[in-house]
């Protein structure tokens, strides 16, 4: 008889995690609050424009493919992956540009542009940190920490201190790079984890470092075709997604998840996993004082959680030859304004992460028009001196506009706008139930790491799983992607 499986979320963890299970014989089932699937990994339609909601940086493939082979599926049958040349343009408050390829080539001209120095600083550091991506990849990412023996014996603690991880991500630049400009090109990667590059550990320079070694792609259609594809999978293997259905309760019976019960009713099932945000699920899924072990609504409510973003969506109605399809600006007094999205202000002078897919892709934008996305990364809702309504929303818009426009050919955007839209931290926390609307979940300091960050199997209640970006081993799609496969591991595991 096929097991049951509940899944909370049809985020991508959850129905990767569907994928999956569904192509090792279980019968699934996803329940998703909203009409549309994708959870963040979402989109925003219009006659002219299609945007991505928040994920765009689209970092080694395999980890995408490699969900295809469980489900015995060929990858070019749903997808279309393009290389980005270059991978990211950035833009300087000085008027400044460089282009970043992966070709050796065209990388080292640019490097020996601002120093030979420089240049050799910036290949050894890329050296230093791949080794540390290596052995982060093959003994920490893809492996559970489900008892402490896992994490603390003497061989993992080795591989642990051979990552070297005490000093800030700024300062292990700073030892292999003097020029400010490159410096701050690296910081700005590392952002996509949620922590500062000024205080978080400098494990994180593996982001940098994967997209100078290995590039940048694109899915034709956006990132919301990895969804489509996902949850076309699912419905050829069997599965159901119910959307428009609200998980109020997992359900738990003598220390076992035995079912799920939403505004239409109970469910019943063998195992449930959550893809809900884990310190959400923690405080308003389970009930159960006990079943919560350690994670009480005291200690979640003081655990670290990441910054936020706002993001505007433009549409424009013609286009901009001097965007790439992956853009930075970096602007004036750049430590200080990032720091501020950590200390609850918002950026005076923000520096601006620019996603501009229809540059290469016109099922983005018909007609010769733009769609772009324009991102910041400001204060979670942890700090409530910002109340995001209807004059902040305006107030900063105006801050990122006037930014934008001071990139070379670029400044009569204003004018040339036919929609615009936005996500604030109060709508990732609406929409998506992400705790105080931050947009990585809990942030990967060292202390909420590895074995010391939410494990992807419960800790005192049986048949009950997690995955996300809350939960080992961490954040970013291709992580939650390594997150699902950890989680059916352990439950062919617990089967046996």
């Amino acid at each position: 008889m096929e097991k049951k499986a509940l899944i909370v979320g049809a985020g991508v963890g959850g129905l990767a995690t569907a994928v999956r299970l569904l192509s090792k014989g279980y019968d699934v089932k996803v329940y998703e609050k909203e009409e549309r699937v994708g959870g963040k990994i979402n989109i925003i339609k219009t006659d002219d424009f299609c945007f991505d909601l928040t994920a765009s940086i689209l970092m080694i493939p395999d980890v995408y493919k490699e969900i295809f082979d469980w489900a015995g599926r060929k990858y070019e049958d749903y997808l279309e992956f393009i290389r980005l040349e270059p991978f990211y343009r950035v833009n300087y408050s000085d008027g400044s540009r460089y282009d970043f390829s992966t070709d050796l080539t065209k990388l080292v001209d640019l490097l020996e542009s601002t120093s030979r120095e420089d240049s050799l600083g910036y290949i050894k550091f890329i050296g230093d940190a791949y080794r540390k991506y290596l052995i982060a990849n093959q003994y920490f990412l893809q492996k559970s920490f489900r008892n402490i023996s896992n994490f603390f014996n003497p061989f993992t603690l080795t591989k642990a201190l051979q990552i070297k991880t005490f000093s800030t991500t700024y300062d292990y630049i700073s030892k292999y790079i003097k020029n400010e400009k490159l410096r701050q090109f690296i910081c700005f990667q590392s952002l996509y984890m949620g922590i500062s590059p000024y205080n978080g550990p400098n494990i994180y320079t593996l982001v940098p470092t994967i997209s100078q070694l290995y590039g940048l792609w694109y899915l034709k259609g956006g990132m919301y075709s990895y969804i489509i594809a996902l949850q076309k999978m699912i419905n050829e293997l069997g599965g159901t997604i119910e959307k428009g259905i609200n998980v109020e309760e997992i359900l738990i019976s003598e220390g076992k998840a035995v079912g799920l019960k939403t505004d239409k009713g109970i469910e019943k099932g063998d195992i449930v996993v959550c893809n809900a945000d884990f310190p959400y699920a923690m405080k308003e899924l389970i009930k159960d004082k006990k079943a919560k072990g350690m994670y009480t609504d005291k200690k979640i409510s003081k655990m670290k959680y990441s910054c936020s973003t706002f993001i505007m969506y433009l549409g424009l109605k013609k286009k901009y030859q001097n965007l790439s399809v992956h853009n930075f600006y970096i602007n004036d007094d750049f430590k200080e304004n990032i720091e501020y999205s950590f200390e609850g202000k918002l950026p005076v002078k923000p520096s601006l992460y620019i996603y501009c897919p229809s540059r290469i892709d016109q099922n983005m934008a018909i007609n010769s028009k733009e769609s772009l996305n324009i991102m910041v990364r400001v204060p979670n809702l942890y700090f409530d001196e910002i109340k995001w309504d209807k004059k902040t929303i305006h107030s900063f818009r105006e801050k990122v506009i006037n930014t934008i426009s001071r990139i070379k050919g670029l400044e009569d955007i204003e004018e040339n706008i036919i929609y615009e839209s936005y996500l604030t931290p109060k709508k990732l926390q609406s929409l998506f139930n992400s705790y105080y609307g931050t947009a990585f979940g809990l942030s990967p300091t060292l202390t909420q790491t590895n074995y010391f960050r939410p494990d992807v199997k419960s800790q005192n209640i049986k048949n009950l799983y997690f995955v996300g970006s809350s939960v080992h081993p961490g954040t970013g799609v291709s992580i939650v992607l390594f997150s699902s496969k950890l989680v059916v591991e352990e439950i062919l595991k617990d089967e046996k």
